[in-house]
């Protein structure tokens, strides 16, 4: 490969996802790139199951989401990185999409390209509400751009004047396991997203706990057509609502407890 490139992957006790990302990514290694892994000292089989595709597994206690992708990005040798969570799996066609590109020397034109994230879940590929098409920028130039965002919602930041591409392959992302992880997650989501609101100096506001929940809801499952999803795109309207009413329910919780 003419311009190697590093896959970067953060995890936490993730031994039922981990194989399968790493099968989707490991043409990167034989191809001259390397794999690295970032894991936050889990209590399951994820580093054994690492250490089956790559020597490059490191431990970090648990930074933040933004802050553990910068630390893996940081060790990643080469310029071009992909970058994947452990739930996450590059498909067949993305992968043929960007051998393409590299034996065409197009990413000489580009400094990121977007592949758009396909979520299965209860049972079904969900096409609406928001998550589908979920473009995310996820090949990119690591002298051009870094992990950014608000926790646990981050995001790459690219230099001005970069050029991004759209790829038409996918990656495949198999998120909560049922409704009852989906609560746990927005359990722990809301935490990190209350305290990244809090740090950048946003308040509790009654407004936002009164109105942005159904807003969202209304945006989900009517403006983004998560009805077309059936049953399924009702349940994630709903639960998207009752992320956000939880977040700002918490971000009173903890001003009010910090006043006593």
């Amino acid at each position: 490969m003419t311009q190697p490139i590093s896959v970067t992957i953060i995890c936490f006790n993730e031994e039922d996802n981990i194989r399968r990302c790493l099968e989707s990514v490991k043409w990167v290694k034989e191809s001259g790139g390397e794999i690295v892994v970032v894991d936050s000292f889990s209590m399951d089989r994820t580093v054994a199951i690492c250490k089956e595709y790559t020597d490059k597994v490191f431990q970090n206690k648990w930074p933040g989401f933004v802050n553990q992708k910068n630390h893996a990005l940081g060790l990643a040798a080469n310029d071009w990185v992909l970058s994947l969570d452990a739930d996450e799996v590059l498909t067949d066609e993305a992968r043929t999409e960007i051998r393409r590109e590299w034996a065409n020397k197009q990413y000489e034109k580009y400094d990121g390209y977007y592949i758009k994230r396909h979520t299965f879940y209860l049972g079904r590929w969900i096409n609406h509400g928001g998550w589908y098409p979920d473009y995310k920028l996820r090949l990119f130039r690591k002298s051009k751009g870094k992990w950014g965002g608000d926790d646990p919602h981050d995001r790459v930041i690219m230099a001005e004047g970069t050029t991004i591409k759209r790829l038409e392959g996918e990656l495949v992302h198999h998120t909560y396991k049922n409704i009852a992880y989906q609560l746990r997650t927005i359990d722990k989501f809301s935490d990190a997203a209350g305290e990244s609101l809090r740090a950048k100096g946003n308040g509790f506001s009654l407004l936002n706990l009164f109105f942005r929940p159904p807003a969202k809801f209304i945006e989900t499952y009517l403006w983004k057509a998560g009805f077309l999803d059936g049953l399924a795109g009702l349940i994630i309207a709903v639960l998207s609502s009752y992320y956000v009413f939880i977040k700002y329910a918490k971000m009173w919780e903890k001003e009010t407890t910090d006043k006593h």
